[in-house]
């Protein structure tokens, strides 16, 4: 994913990012290792950390379908310093190469983004409008397209294509463990990250089945830090067929056109 676009996929992911892209944030207690002193300015990226990220990126590239349900936070700061926490929740159908879709409510926004393989579709419900367009034949490729035409990140799009093309690794400054947690009722390394105007952590499943179960983004390019958080609940592998990726609007939603990125 971009740079420029990791916080905007996580706004937009809440009525974000947007989001993209993503300040208190829960997390599990750190073990006792983990609470000992941490390199304010760190410059370097662990081993270990790089070799969790790319064994995560090859487990995701395994699954031919997954669906997966996105918990969500966005945690703002008003004009006058007040911390406000918008909730929502996404959920995901995707097939490899060639089909997702993704259905995201929050507190202020809702919205349906589907691709069928040959389609890309944006829709409002509740604004009764949608906006369709041709799309290239694989996922990637249609992300890259709605990005560079439109403007538009999808939410956690990562997940999607973690190790193709230009991955996160060349963008991280600093990089490390910070030990065991449980999220959700599963065991969970915790790792942090810090790249050019943006934190990020996540919260990786132990074992044979290394997927991603939480994430935080901190915006470090605004001083009120506003931070996103996700907390991931997967289905590996799930069967999916052509109809799970059509379009059908309701009966008095309109069609329009989209807006060229400027």
């Amino acid at each position: 994913m971009k740079n420029t676009q990791a916080l905007a996929a996580v706004v937009s992911s809440v009525g974000l990012l947007v989001f993209q892209a993503d300040a208190a944030f829960a997390q599990q207690k750190p073990s006792p290792a983990a609470q000992g002193p941490l390199p304010p300015h760190a410059t370097e990226v662990e081993e270990d950390a790089l070799k969790a990220l790319r064994r995560m990126g090859a487990y995701l590239d395994t699954l031919k379908t997954f669906g997966l349900t996105a918990n969500t936070s966005l945690e703002v700061v008003t004009v006058d310093g007040q911390r406000l926490q918008l909730d929502g929740v996404t959920t995901y159908k995707v097939r490899r190469p060639n089909g997702f879709v993704i259905n995201m409510k929050s507190d202020i926004k809702n919205r349906t983004f589907v691709y069928d393989g040959k389609h890309f579709t944006v829709y409002a419900p509740e604004l009764k409008y949608y906006a369709t367009v041709d799309a290239p034949p694989t996922n990637i490729a249609t992300l890259d397209k709605i990005y560079d035409n439109f403007g538009i990140s999808l939410p956690l799009e990562d997940l999607f294509h973690w190790n193709n093309g230009e991955t996160r690794e060349a963008k991280l400054i600093s990089g490390f463990v910070v030990g065991p947690a449980t999220i959700d009722g599963v065991a969970t390394d915790h790792y942090a990250f810090r790249e050019k105007g943006m934190d990020w952590q996540i919260w990786i499943a132990k074992g044979d089945r290394p997927l991603p179960k939480k994430l935080v983004i901190i915006d470090r390019t605004d001083e009120s830090a506003p931070t996103y958080i996700a907390r991931l609940s997967w289905v590996e592998n799930p069967r999916l067929t052509q109809q799970d990726f059509a379009f059908s609007p309701g009966s008095d939603a309109k069609p329009i056109k989209f807006t060229a990125a400027r």
